[in-house]
């Protein structure tokens, strides 16, 4: 008889903490962890998470690095049904002012510094606004001398059987994460990946890539995104393998760790490959030691996946397609695919999951037509959280519209035609244009905004955005990029400003964005 999978995240993470015990579980810096350290970490994080009030179904946000900091806390959390809103160190005053207050954030755990920008002066300015932000907790130091430090948390005394309780609380359909995906509204939407979603793509990945105890898996992708938590972390907590934890991605670095600690599996968006591919110093990394190479984020080049195999001569290639929505993947190149497939098509659904394509209308599609690609299983989520929340995240047969067009064939094999939107993905990070668009709108000398992705070499596309100044206003680039990244994630700042007398309009009298793309340049 088939023992029944663990339900929750905290379960799984005990179940491999009994089946691995001291077998590494993750490597950050120059220290090892094994799953039976994972998980006595997170039961004293949930314990000191207890002790701050916290119950089933409160939310705490984690700014922080890949770093083992952020597996005790998400770990910790999970085990008593405390949700983990995702936060990127990239993110400024609005989007995170934005993120707590929509997702009801009661405490927030962050690095009190990063890249010169001081977060805890940050959080300082807005916490009068924040009228449910409990505390900020500094996770590698503290904020004051009476402030509260992720250390106090792991120094909590374990109280067994209210963990016990907590823990028995719990439910697979609990939400375990929270993850912001912009929105063509011009406000991102919460997602709610609950426990079962997470685990659900996981293991269809893990099952698809037959992740197993020898596998090593250097991981750049950042753990606030479902290619890193999902894709990476979970996937290989079910395959029992190891995590190399990359703080954020420079290509150098993570070279030097492959070095250090050979990996079998290699994962990333095209944009962390091309540049690891670029990096001209010679390493002495064991290649041939890799058997996987997964790539997603976006499409990919024929060159670059010629480039990846010769550099692994052993290594099978794989295309990865996931949304936040999807929890993490949804889609992966077969084992058995041709050169053709794997260079043309994104592959087949995985797990559960299920595609059908659909007509703008909601008219099902036959194979070989295209249309949106609509996902169901595998870990599409239920809905949204906060304001969000009132729009259904699927359709009323339960199908997520992913925004993207595409084709399935006879085979059952999708082919990425293009997006329905204006998202573009930049570096590896999904931009919508109306969401920069509002924010650089606020600007005072700003009359009309028009933003479009253009290809670009090195980052897949990058932003170009059509300014139209107020009638006498002295208005430079330089001063929109300023502005723009003193509150906007880096890579959501505009990598060209055109400034124009006038824009090109509809009859309807919108900006005729189609136009604005039809001038090339």
């Amino acid at each position: 008889m088939n023992t029944p999978l663990p339900s929750t995240i905290g379960a799984t993470l005990a179940e491999a903490a009994v089946r691995r015990g001291s077998a590494s579980a993750c490597i950050d810096g120059d220290h090892a962890y094994s799953y039976a350290d994972l998980d006595a970490s997170a039961q004293q994080v949930a314990c000191g998470l207890l002790a701050l009030g916290l119950v089933r179904g409160d939310r705490i946000g984690i700014a922080a690095l890949n770093q083992l900091e952020w597996l005790q806390l998400f770990y910790g959390a999970a085990q008593i049904g405390v949700t983990v809103v995702g936060m990127s160190l990239r993110y400024r005053d609005s989007e995170l002012e934005y993120m707590v207050a929509d997702s009801e954030v009661k405490f927030v755990f962050t690095l009190g510094e990063h890249a010169d920008f001081d977060f805890f002066a940050m959080w300082d300015r807005l916490a009068p606004r924040l009228p449910t932000l409990q505390g900020v907790i500094g996770i590698n130091r503290r904020s004051s001398a009476s402030a509260a430090c992720l250390a106090d948390l792991l120094a909590t005394p374990l109280a067994p059987q209210v963990l016990a309780r907590a823990m028995a609380e719990v439910l697979e359909t609990d939400l375990a994460m929270v993850i912001y995906t912009s929105g063509t509204t011009g406000r991102p939407k919460g997602a709610g990946l609950t426990h079962h979603s997470m685990l659900a793509s996981a293991r269809a990945q893990a099952a698809h890539m037959r992740l197993n105890e020898d596998d090593r898996l250097t991981l750049p992708m950042p753990l606030n995104h479902v290619g890193g938590i999902t894709c990476g972390i979970l996937s290989m907590l079910i395959g029992g393998g190891c995590i190399d934890l990359i703080a954020e991605f420079k290509a150098a670095h993570v070279l030097d760790r492959m070095a250090l600690h050979p990996p079998t599996i290699v994962g990333g968006v095209p944009t962390m490959m091309t540049l690891l591919l670029m990096d001209t110093q010679q390493r002495a990394i064991d290649w041939q030691r890799v058997r996987l190479v997964y790539v997603g984020g976006s499409n990919v080049d024929a060159t670059l996946l010629a480039q990846l195999q010769a550099r692994m001569p052993k290594a099978a290639l794989m295309n990865l397609y996931g949304l936040s929505e999807s929890s993490g993947a949804l889609v992966m190149t077969p084992w058995d695919c041709t050169s053709d497939d794997l260079m043309n098509t994104i592959g087949k659904p995985i797990g559960d999951g299920a595609v059908r394509v659909l007509t703008a209308d909601g008219a099902v599609l036959p194979s070989g037509e295209v249309g949106e690609l609509c996902y169901r299983g595998a870990g599409v989520i239920a809905g949204f959280v906060g304001s969000a929340a009132a729009k259904p995240a699927l359709d009323a047969e339960g199908w997520l519209h992913s925004g993207d067009l595409g084709v399935v064939d006879s085979r059952g094999v999708i082919t990425l035609k293009g997006r329905s939107r204006d998202m573009f993905i930049q570096g590896g990070f999904n931009v919508y244009p109306v969401e920069v668009e509002t924010f650089i709108s606020r600007h005072p000398k700003v009359m009309m905004v028009a933003g479009i992705g253009v290809p670009d070499p090195m980052m897949g596309e990058i932003g170009r955005y059509y300014i139209v100044a107020k009638p006498g206003a002295d208005l430079s680039a330089a001063e929109l990029t300023r502005f723009c990244r003193e509150q906007l994630a880096d890579y959501k700042v505009p990598r060209q400003i055109v400034l124009r007398d006038e824009l090109p309009l509809t009859p309807a009298g919108k900006i005729h964005k189609a136009a604005l793309r039809n001038e090339g340049g």
